[in-house]
């Protein structure tokens, strides 16, 4: 579950401090003259001034230009929410509840939080929505969690979009809506959140609040899977093999099966196995068909196992090997093989199992 952080702005309000001091304090601290822009901005800050007292706790909050000191830094920020301001209230809820220059405080950040998204301020919200999805510090509420990602996604957040879409689709804190949780999803995957993207290449593909098309489904897989998800390479790679709102072609599906299994997907690594055994979209190589059987079986992949257990049996793409075919018959149904692994009776009696 992502939390929000206070935001390290730089630059003043500059109404509220008067242009030409703004000026030159940010002209000193920008050519690195730390001690100019304080000489300004603590005074200001001394005499009340909102922005320049949020300025000098996210100073010491960062150790920029001075000595990192978490508890100067929340000093300052309470000074300026205290005046109202919701960045410096979202801020001291952060601090609280991270235990940033203070012992955490669930109860603490929730009130500081609850002031600044009062005001509006979306990531006070989003992490109210965190607060109570989560029962940290707090009892469990998903109905409040809903509410507060909701206010958030409102605003055009791409996590609270995709909190509450999730939360539609699981009925999870709201009644369960395939086709609320399709549009929440879209706005997030719009704006690039990959699970949002991934999550909707599987209701288009399986026509969950949404008409079921494959060729909407691959686009959506493959943006998330350009972005580096495994799921959603693994997926590309299965609608390339089956032809399924694409062209068949098995050497795409190696493409992206490899890619899938590179980050350890293990039915990439499966189907992986399969098609260098069986020479679909790449010539047929035993010793590469064992290689990915044996990964997949690694992560515990059942019908891997098995797979192995015949090629060994048979001699597909090896040597025949009985010793080897039983010792993965074995594996296979200490993973949970549900099918036949009888053949393992015909190789001679007394091998040791080498646990997985």
């Amino acid at each position: 579950m992502n939390w929000k952080k206070g935001a390290a702005g730089l630059l003043f309000a500059v109404a509220s401090i008067g242009a030409a001091q703004a000026d030159i304090g940010r002209n000193g601290y920008d050519r690195g003259d730390i001690k100019s822009g304080m000489d300004y901005w603590r005074p200001l800050a001394n005499k009340g001034n909102v922005a320049a007292q949020l300025k000098l706790g996210q100073m010491y909050e960062d150790g920029n230009g001075v000595e990192k000191n978490l508890t100067l830094a929340l000093d300052w920020y309470k000074k300026a929410a205290d005046q109202g301001s919701a960045e410096a209230q979202f801020n001291v809820g952060t601090m609280y509840d991270q235990g940033e220059g203070i012992a955490a405080d669930k109860s603490q950040a929730i009130l500081w939080y609850k002031k600044a998204a009062a005001q509006g301020y979306l990531n006070a919200q989003y992490n109210l929505g965190v607060v109570y999805d989560t029962g940290e510090g707090v009892a469990q509420d998903k109905q409040q969690a809903f509410a507060w990602y909701s206010k958030a996604a409102d605003q055009g957040d791409a996590d609270a979009e995709f909190n509450v879409g999730t939360m539609y689709d699981q009925g999870d804190g709201t009644e369960k809506d395939k086709s609320k949780a399709a549009i929440w999803y879209r706005k997030a995957a719009e704006q690039g959140k990959v699970e949002a993207q991934y999550n909707l290449g599987i209701m288009y593909r399986n026509g969950e609040g949404v008409a079921k098309d494959g060729a909407a489904a691959f686009s959506w897989f493959k943006k998330a899977a350009d972005q580096g998800d495994a799921s959603a390479q693994f997926n590309i790679g299965a609608m390339y093999a089956d032809g399924d709102g694409i062209k068949q072609d098995d050497a795409q599906a190696i493409k992206w099966f490899l890619k899938a299994a590179a980050q350890n997907d293990v039915e990439a690594e499966y189907n992986l196995g399969v098609m260098f055994r069986d020479g679909e979209g790449v010539a047929k190589n035993g010793p590469q068909a064992v290689y990915w059987f044996e990964r997949a079986a690694a992560h515990r992949y059942a019908d891997a196992a098995y797979n192995l257990a015949m090629m060994y049996r048979d001699g597909d793409g090896i040597a025949a090997d009985a010793a080897k075919a039983t010792e993965w018959f074995r594996k296979a149904k200490h993973l949970g093989y549900d099918g036949d692994t009888d053949e393992q009776q015909e190789v001679p009696p007394g091998e040791q199992t080498i646990p997985i």
